[in-house]
């Protein structure tokens, strides 16, 4: 029986989620965050391994996506080791720009505006079929800047649950706009990743659906 699938893709799929479990693996052994801060930073990773494997018989994931997928996790990963206000690369930037915070977390929402756009335009191009127009990034802005307001409505109720306890999975710092930046920056990455990576984006959908 023919395989329905393209099978260098798939390949592609399996070598890019062995290599998020093996990092999982590497950076879960010993975390420097604490145990319930680290499994929470985590939780989007394991999620979207779990949405992998549950739909990847049905709906295979363009390259692009499959890649943006790994960076996202590696960016999520390294901040739930050290949490996202003592990873190192932040420190260095810091010390380097003379800043007076670590803005690891900064990079770690815009990817959540940046990446999860193409997750979307994909969604939208694929699933709901929706024509190519200048609708298409208006609504890629608009899912990711929801999602964003709801992950921070995720940290807002851990806060209340845990009190103390949830401080480095907030890393605010000590910023009372630390959930204004992050919305932002999530926005301002959602609407950049469309203007970059389309015409690639659609190449890439045309190779996984040829």
């Amino acid at each position: 029986m023919n395989n329905p699938f393209n099978s260098s893709v798939d390949r592609f799929a399996a070598g890019c989620i062995a290599l998020v479990v093996l990092l999982e693996i590497l950076l879960g052994l010993a975390p420097k965050a604490d145990r319930m801060t680290w499994a929470m930073e985590n939780a989007p990773v394991w999620i979207g391994i779990i949405a992998w494997l549950w739909t990847r018989k049905s709906f295979q994931l363009s390259r692009l996506c499959l890649a943006l997928f790994t960076l996202h996790a590696v960016i999520l990963m390294v901040g739930g080791h050290y949490t996202y206000a003592q990873v190192p690369l932040g420190d260095w930037v810091k010390d380097w720009l003379g800043l007076a915070r670590n803005h690891y977390d900064r990079l770690g929402h815009f990817a959540q505006g940046f990446i999860p756009a193409i997750f979307v335009r994909e969604l939208l191009l694929r699933v709901a079929q929706l024509p190519r127009s200048r609708w298409i990034p208006l609504l890629v802005v608009s899912v990711c800047l929801a999602f964003s307001a709801f992950y921070e409505f995720i940290e807002w109720w851990t806060a209340l649950l845990t009190g103390d306890a949830a401080t480095d999975f907030l890393g605010t710092q000590g910023d009372p706009w630390d959930t204004q930046w992050d919305m932002f920056l999530a926005f301002c990455g959602a609407m950049i990743a469309p203007a970059l990576l389309s015409r690639w984006h659609d190449r890439s959908i045309k190779s996984v659906q040829s």
